[in-house]
């Protein structure tokens, strides 16, 4: 199967390209590169044996999309690309609007005009807002995100759901991810943004390898067993193998279906940060900062509804997921410095 993956050079984005391509689909790699390198389609092929094809290109390019989705012979599409960040979105909400909103609408449209209409969506836990409740089940009400980023995933859920209505021939299966951390076991690939990182784990990675001073750890003061924030982190790899799971199913169904995709039970900041220190064998410096606007203080998922429907649930610990997050730090680290002694 021939599957395009927006945002497909990204964190998630490039191990579902990897678990795909080891279970013989054909993924297709549309991607602008805005928080991705380029040499992650050859890090794949080192993995995989196999060099995933990879096309440069905005999903605001509706044209550009229409033209890749009809000569690639598209089957389906995984939809990753989208800004990501809950602070960032709260000082540039116009951003997020545009890149998250419009180029959705641009890839639909290109989608429609294509006759490709099997969709599985990147979405997220903060469609749920404060939860009234833990865990978090797929019918629990959505629509009170604290922050323009979780606002976009409604909106864009909303639109599938109102798309889904309009045309009985389409299927959108929202995954609701809540917190993938961790890389692939071989360390080749992994969550290395541009810049400072806005996600939890390779902010810790780069403490721990000294390219950051100490983690801000932003809010001590929750309602909390240790006062930090309490997140479901699932491994990247389990993450990655739910929407190969999924994939089936949106071929085989039509209409709209939220899913959450976690572990079933959540970790404190400072929980993950002494899983990183005992994988790392390094300290993690840690102050503490007030709490972010948007933030929550907990929040985890009942995955059952994906075990039914798709066969699938996470496997991996929090130990698996330091570790191989710490072994993709150190690697990135040992080339850097090898290529500035060359």
């Amino acid at each position: 199967m021939r599957v395009l993956l927006t945002g497909g050079m990204g964190f998630i984005g490039s191990h579902t390209a990897v678990v795909l391509q080891e279970a013989g689909h054909e993924p297709v790699l549309f991607d602008n590169l805005s928080n991705a390198d380029r040499s992650v389609a050859s890090r794949i092929e080192r993995i995989t044996g196999r060099a995933p094809q990879f096309i440069e290109g905005d999903i605001r390019d509706g044209a550009l999309l229409e033209k890749v989705l009809r000569e690639e012979a598209v089957d389906a599409v995984i939809h990753f690309a989208g800004l990501k960040a809950v602070g960032e979105s709260v000082v540039k909400p116009l951003e997020y609007f545009d890149n998250n909103l419009t180029g959705t609408l641009r890839l639909l449209e290109a989608m429609r005009a294509s006759g490709v209409k099997r969709l599985i969506f990147s979405s997220s836990s903060t469609v749920y807002g404060p939860p009234a409740h833990l865990p978090l089940q797929e019918t629990d009400p959505t629509g009170e995100a604290t922050n323009p980023y979780g606002r976009t995933k409604i909106m864009i859920e909303e639109m599938l759901a109102d798309l889904c209505r309009a045309d009985p021939e389409w299927s959108a299966v929202c995954l609701r991810y809540f917190n993938p951390i961790g890389a692939h076991p071989s360390g080749l690939i992994g969550d290395d943004p541009n810049g400072i990182p806005n996600n939890l784990l390779p902010y810790v990675s780069r403490v721990a390898n000294g390219r950051l001073p100490f983690l801000n750890v932003y809010g001590n003061d929750y309602d909390t067993p240790d006062g930090t924030g309490v997140r479901d982190y699932i491994h990247v790899m389990d993450l990655a193998r739910g929407h190969a799971a999924a994939l089936p199913y949106a071929m085989s169904h039509t209409g709209w279906r939220a899913v959450n995709l976690g572990c079933g039970r959540g970790y404190s900041v400072l929980e993950v940060v002494a899983a990183f220190e005992k994988a790392s064998g390094r300290r993690v410096p840690v102050k503490f900062a007030p709490r972010r606007t948007g933030d929550i203080a907990a929040n985890w998922c009942d995955p059952a509804l994906a075990r039914g429907l798709f066969g699938w649930e996470a496997k991996l610990t929090i130990e698996d997921m330091c570790r191989d997050a710490w072994r993709f730090e150190s690697m990135r680290a040992a080339e850097a410095a090898a290529q500035t002694q060359s």
